[in-house]
């Protein structure tokens, strides 16, 4: 499920698993486990998707307690391709599909089967792409021709007051308003003031040093709420760039300005998806009204001077390419203790080698505050030492025996995952005893409450066991062979042939 913010996720939840077991019941079938992603959109191949790549994970062991995969609803499921690339390694390991659509298992070798699944993925893909163009153009009709306010973040000046109610009947019934601009009394003579200062001849710097110095506080530190991923001490060159740039300043709202579009994740590997990125359209693509759609805080004649000032300073616009081919191993993992910004990497390229450098130049994008202004103008950080006292610390974790304590669970004892599915196969073992007796003649009128009883507990564990957070482990032997690889080598799986570094994995970062 992707839209979370727009529907309950156990509301969805429930009824695609209430669809899952009304499949299956008739066979005799029950849920041994369920994997619900939560926030992905379907576009995403199952190895992209965490709950995906945790069932294709558990259905290649061994050991997994279930014998099929039943799909609550196909087109969730499955989008464009993702079936023909997702079915075969199902069958591959000799797990079953069951799909509400096709009445049961999904016959591996029927040609109607797997048109039928090829076709829901063609809906599903096809459903996303109408309702991608209704949302854009039903957007874009709204930015041409009316002058509400389509919501974002307020523009720094402004401040949000209601409008009225919603003209959706049953939006406005739900208590949702209308919203619409008026000048911040706080820090609309802040915009001002900084139109004037750069009509005057004043530059970025100067400007964002200035008001820092005068205690102005900055977008990110007037409203932390809407920018918690900015720097709230000080202003930002491009801060002030932004507010130059901006035409709601002339009372003028624009929508439009940046769009969103899909690229292969790697064109070798069609099968790994897109991945959405941003982009900046031109000017002439912006869309906006004929007219103004709230107060202006810049006259027109100040907007000039600071456009005829601005083109005159700027170039051609040509936007190039600022990929680096520097391999740069410890990418976004170094910050400044100095300041706590992350440092950007620094190559220096000799004729024989090429130094690897990491640096951190405070006062090159945004303002120094007073609390830093002891601050070195330029840190500067070599790789090489960082990496070798990390080849250092990640040998002592290949030492098998404190590996093998890492993964030392006891199932006996404890509320933990493991615990949990002790006490479920010991519930289920004393369920089917108890039918094995029924079907041997025993008095039912005897065996009823028992049965009810430990139906009950084995509903509750079942209910405890999805909340439970799931360990990941690995196996003794594979534990084993890893440290024997691993030993001697250090980090040598992540250089390359010239002996660079390839990269350091950020295990908290998504795939």
């Amino acid at each position: 499920m992707s839209t979370e913010d727009a529907q309950d996720p156990e509301a969805s939840r429930s009824w695609q698993k209430r669809r899952a077991i009304d499949l299956i019941a008739p066979h005799g079938g029950v849920l041994a486990a369920d994997y619900f992603d939560v926030g992905q959109s379907r576009s995403l191949p199952w190895k992209r998707r965490p709950e995906a790549s945790r069932l294709l994970g558990d259905v290649a062991c061994r050991d997994r307690n279930f014998d099929a995969v039943v799909i609550g609803e196909p087109a969730r499921a499955f989008y464009g391709p993702q079936f023909a690339l997702t079915f075969p390694i199902l069958t591959h390991y000799g797990v079953g599909l069951w799909v509400p659509e096709v009445g049961g298992a999904v016959d591996p070798g029927s040609e109607a089967h797997d048109l039928v699944m090829t076709l829901f993925g063609g809906m599903s893909k096809g459903e996303r792409a109408r309702i991608q163009m209704r949302v854009r153009t039903a957007m874009s009709a709204l930015a041409q021709d009316t002058s509400r306010y389509l919501g974002g973040r307020p523009p720094y000046g402004y401040r949000l007051v209601d409008a009225g109610p919603h003209p959706n009947p049953a939006k406005a019934n739900l208590g949702q308003r209308l919203h619409r601009l008026e000048p911040d009394p706080a820090t609309s003579p802040v915009i001002e003031r900084i139109y004037r200062m750069y009509a005057d001849g004043a530059g970025l710097r100067y400007i964002a040093q200035q008001l820092t110095d005068d205690g102005v506080p900055s977008p990110s530190q007037y409203d932390p709420a809407r920018n918690r991923h900015r720097d709230p001490r000080g202003w930002s060159h491009s801060a002030i760039r932004a507010i130059l740039d901006n035409p709601a300043y002339r009372g003028i709202r624009v929508w439009g300005k940046q769009e969103k579009y899909e690229v292969l994740v790697s064109p070798d590997d069609v099968a790994a998806g897109y991945e959405t990125r941003m982009r900046w359209r031109d000017q002439a693509d912006w869309i906006a009204p004929d007219r103004r759609t709230h107060e202006a805080l810049i006259p027109d004649e100040l907007v000039q001077a600071v456009r005829l000032r601005t083109q005159a300073r700027r170039g051609p616009g040509l936007v190039c390419s600022r990929e680096s081919t520097v391999p740069y191993a410890l990418r976004g993992l170094l910050f400044c203790a100095a300041c706590g910004r992350r440092m950007q990497g620094a190559a220096r390229v000799g004729k024989r080698t090429t130094r690897i450098l990491y640096r951190c130049e405070l006062g090159k994008s945004r303002s120094v505050p007073v609390d830093l202004s002891d601050h070195p103008r330029t840190v500067y950080l070599r790789e090489d030492e960082v990496t070798a006292r990390l080849d250092e610390w990640i040998a002592t974790l290949a030492d098998p025996e404190d590996l093998a304590r890492g993964q030392d669970v006891d199932p006996a004892g404890g509320t933990g995952y493991a615990a949990l599915q002790r006490q479920l196969r010991e519930a289920n073992a004393k369920v089917a005893a108890l039918v094995t007796a029924v079907e041997s003649g025993v008095a039912v009128e005897d065996l009823t409450a028992a049965l009810r009883r430990r139906t009950a507990e084995r509903d509750e564990l079942k209910a405890r066991l999805e909340q439970a957070e799931r360990p990941v482990s690995c196996l003794p032997h594979r534990s084993a062979n890893w440290s024997r690889n691993w030993a001697g080598c250090q980090l040598c799986s992540v250089r390359r042939p010239g002996g660079t570094r390839r990269g350091v994995r950020d295990p908290w970062a998504p795939p």
